[in-house]
């Protein structure tokens, strides 16, 4: 983790930190009082909304059965939230090696209110999966190709952590909607929405901070190995969502099979584009994707 020249703050910059760092603070809330965790949730309903199972738009999600949709509804949404426990768990790792770094000086007193907020994100979580599916689903991370330069490394952690909030909040925002689904789903999802829309907008900023400085201080040729590493970092936390301990926890007969279906079937990409619409047109707008393509992997 190498240390990197001061970030090209702009008055805006300023102004959101400022703002975001007050809302923090007025919108705290302890979320150990906040949640009223029912002793066990309804097995013959939703748990997730079903515009956003991974089946969704293929012909499996007629052929399984209403009983078998609820069961995979289930464990998908004990799979998302595992999920996030993992990727909340990395992003704190490196915001934390960061928060007095050399360079970042800046936003050192709003990385104070992202940890705390993002921890307790991680605990209610992880208390939903062991409460309801008594697991934590496993996760593995995408490996970059070669150690990168101090300036690349942070703009890619940044923006890594941005993805991962937009795609998650996606979810979120449709299942704190979806009045088909119990209380505490809608509730963990609100909760989550709620911190996660401060932590979006500073993120925004952050990465296109960052990416300016990464401009200056490297080669086109590693901007565009850059692009190429996240593109794969995007489609690798798409791939996440299909779980073949989730299909077989479902009950599904052959879940490594359908797990290579529903990855290789067409059919599933508008349904995926719609969950990273905003990340991506992000990416596009500040230069940091030249083009909308993302490899198959």
């Amino acid at each position: 983790m190498g240390v990197s020249a001061p970030l090209p703050v702009n008055d805006r910059f300023l102004e959101v930190l400022e703002r975001l760092s007050h809302r923090s603070i007025e919108e705290y809330y302890n979320p150990y009082q906040q949640f009223d965790w029912p002793e066990k949730l309804d097995e013959g309903r939703m748990w997730m909304t079903p515009e956003l199972l991974t089946v969704y738009g293929t012909p499996f999600y007629d052929e399984l059965g209403e009983e078998t949709l609820q069961r995979l509804s289930k464990w998908e949404s004990i799979n998302f939230y595992s999920l996030n426990v993992h990727g909340i768990r990395e992003l704190l790792i490196e915001v934390v090696g960061r928060i007095h770094m050399p360079g970042f000086e800046v936003p050192s007193d709003f990385f104070h209110h992202f940890i705390g907020e993002e921890n307790e994100h991680m605990w209610f979580f992880a208390e939903f999966c062991r409460r309801y599916g008594d697991k934590i689903y496993g996760s593995t991370a995408l490996r970059a190709d070669s150690a990168w330069e101090p300036e690349v490394e942070n703009f890619l952690v940044f923006s890594r952590i941005l993805f991962f909030e937009e795609l998650v909040d996606h979810y979120n925002t449709r299942m704190a909607r979806d009045e088909s689904l119990c209380h505490t789903i809608r509730e963990v999802n609100r909760i989550h929405h709620q911190d996660e829309s401060r932590h979006i907008a500073f993120g925004r900023e952050l990465v296109s901070l960052l990416f300016t400085r990464m401009k200056e201080a490297v080669p086109a040729a590693r901007v565009a190995e850059v692009e190429a590493y996240l593109k794969r970092y995007v489609v690798y936390s798409i791939n996440s969502l299909y779980n073949p301990h989730v299909y077989r926890d479902a009950g599904i007969a052959d879940p490594i099979g359908l797990r290579n279906a529903l990855v290789a079937d067409e059919r599933r990409r508008p349904h995926e584009r719609k969950a990273i619409r905003k990340p991506l047109g992000f990416f596009l707008k500040t230069g940091i994707f030249t083009d909308d393509v993302l490899p198959v992997v």
